[in-house]
Parts: structure tokens; C-alpha cells; sequence
């Protein structure tokens, strides 16, 4: 038989090999899935056996792992603002980063506003903005079918079935009526820069939730022009972006929006432009005009 320090030991030295960057974290991370063990199990009984199931289970998730599968796909799960998403290849992962829209959004929330998230991918951004704040409705839109389940599934994890709809578009084309906010985590990696990422996103992680098309700037002209005709009177249009984008996202807002912000994430990089419907712009274009 084998023991707990034993496997992990083992489970360390496949990834380190494999060049997984965190490999100690995730020997360790597939230790707890597999095993079923806790940190204060591993260190108060090392040299507790493993059954054999559980020790097959493990080596063949570390073996996944070794082959660049993302964590999250093993595991089917990935924690965003404390609530725990189901994801799969289907849906982009959602990332720490993406919380700084989430926590900006919800600073400017009311009770009995409608939210819409376009490109919702696992439902992430807008289930996590209703679950902390009950008195809000919204839809997200997705171009995947497969997404959209993802986030279904991640709605009724969350008792929000009454609270969020979600809906197949490609972006605005579905849409109807008006929201109070809109909030999108849109594809923004230029085209020729996608193949250059690392294995585990370019390989495992939907392509169409990635590309931004040739200069990673298409969905943000798309939203920006089109929002105005599906915003309500002081709506507000929130946008998570790339590091380098800020100035020209900035300068596509500013066409229809006011009190236009940068944010930034815990690394001190640009992470999120956001502002607010000018009046003027009220009822605006659905179409790009330039």
C-alpha cells in the first residue's frame, strides 16, 4: 500500500518534471479531489494508506495534469468571488482578475436594477453580482450553446433560477429592451497572439472566448457603439479589458459615455474601464457607424 506522503511525493515530482508551473500546489490540490484528505489529515497522519481506487484516481489526474489539462477541467470547478462555478472546456475559467469588474459593478448597483453580461461564458460575472445583491435581475448572452449550459447548471447551484435568464446571441443580435448596466468580459487577445499563449489555455480553454480578432479590439467597437439603444436613462456600461487596451477602449467610451474610469487589478495592471450614459447618447446607434 501506499501512503498519503508517499503519493504526493510522487504526484510533485510527475508535474515538476512535466514543467507545470505550479506544480506543488496542484500535486497537492489533486491530492485533497482524489484522496479526500485535508491539510490537517496529511500532516497529523502522513503515513496513512491510500486505497488502491483512490491512489489509480490520483496518478491518472496527475498524469492529465502532466499533459497540460487544466486544473479546473479535472477538477470540474473553479472558486470565483467565494461561490464555487462548474467549468469545463466549454467556458473560459474564470480568473481572480475578473473580480475587479465584479467588485467595481456592484459599488454601483441599486436594488431593483436589470443586469445584462454579455458573453457570459460559465454565468461567473452576473451570478455572483445577484447572489450578493438579491434585489437584482438579469440575462446573460452567450454564442455557445455549450456555455450557456454551464452557466444553467451554475444558476441552479446557486438558487438564482428566478433571478437570472440566459439567453444564445452574438452579443446584442437576440436582445431585447432595456438594462441598467451592462457588464461584458469579452474576448480581447489579438488573433496572432491566441497560439503564443500556454498550453493549458491555447489548447484547452474555448478559442472563441480568447480572440479578439486582429487587433483585440472588435467586441469592445461592437459594445461601445451598440449599448446606448440597450441602456436605460444613467445606465452604465462596465468592460473588463487587457493590460495595454485602456487608452483605445477609453477612447471608444467616451464617444457615448461619461465619467469614464480605468481600474486597476492587484498587480497594478489596467483591468477595467468603466462609465456612464450620457444623456445625449440615450436611445443610440445598433449599428457601428465608422
Amino acid at each position: 500500500m501506499t501512503t498519503l506522503r508517499a503519493l504526493f511525493k510522487e504526484g510533485k515530482q510527475r508535474l515538476l518534471e512535466a514543467g507545470i508551473e505550479e506544480w506543488e500546489l496542484d500535486a497537492w490540490l489533486l491530492l485533497e479531489y482524489a484522496a479526500g484528505c485535508t491539510r490537517n489529515e496529511y500532516y497529523l497522519y502522513p503515513k496513512r494508506e491510500v486505497e488502491e481506487s483512490r491512489k489509480r484516481d490520483y496518478l491518472d489526474l496527475i498524469q492529465r495534469r502532466a499533459a497540460h489539462i487544466p486544473l479546473q477541467h479535472l477538477t470540474g470547478s473553479q472558486e470565483f468571488m467565494g461561490y464555487p462555478f462548474r467549468v469545463n472546456e466549454h467556458v473560459l475559467i474564470p480568473r481572480q482578475d475578473t473580480e475587479i469588474l465584479v467588485e467595481e459593478a456592484l459599488s454601483c448597483m441599486r436594488s431593483g436594477m436589470e443586469i445584462l453580461d454579455l458573453c457570459t461564458g460559465s454565468g461567473c460575472i452576473l451570478l455572483s453580482i445577484l447572489k450578493a445583491s438579491p434585489g437584482l435581475t438579469g440575462l446573460g448572452t452567450d454564442l455557445s450553446e455549450q456555455a450557456l449550459q454551464v452557466a444553467q447548471r451554475n444558476r441552479s447551484a446557486l438558487n438564482l433560477e428566478t433571478k437570472a435568464r440566459f439567453q444564445k446571441s452574438d452579443l446584442f443580435e437576440q436582445v431585447e429592451g432595456r438594462f441598467d448596466r451592462i457588464l461584458s468580459n469579452p474576448p480581447y487577445i489579438p488573433s496572432k497572439v491566441v497560439d503564443t499563449l500556454m498550453e493549458e489555455v491555447r489548447e484547452h480553454e474555448p478559442r472563441i472566448a480568447l480572440d479578439g480578432r486582429e487587433d483585440g479590439l472588435y467586441y469592445y467597437r461592437e459594445i461601445t457603439a451598440q449599448s446606448p439603444a440597450y441602456l436605460r436613462p444613467g445606465g452604465m456600461l462596465f468592460l473588463e479589458i487587457g493590460y495595454d487596451q485602456a487608452e483605445a477602449v477609453t477612447e471608444l467610451m467616451e464617444r457615448d459615455f461619461t465619467e469614464v474610469h480605468v481600474v486597476k487589478d492587484l498587480s497594478g495592471l489596467d483591468r477595467v474601464v468603466y462609465g456612464s450614459l450620457k444623456p445625449q447618447a440615450y436611445g443610440g446607434k445598433r449599428c457601428l457607424t465608422d
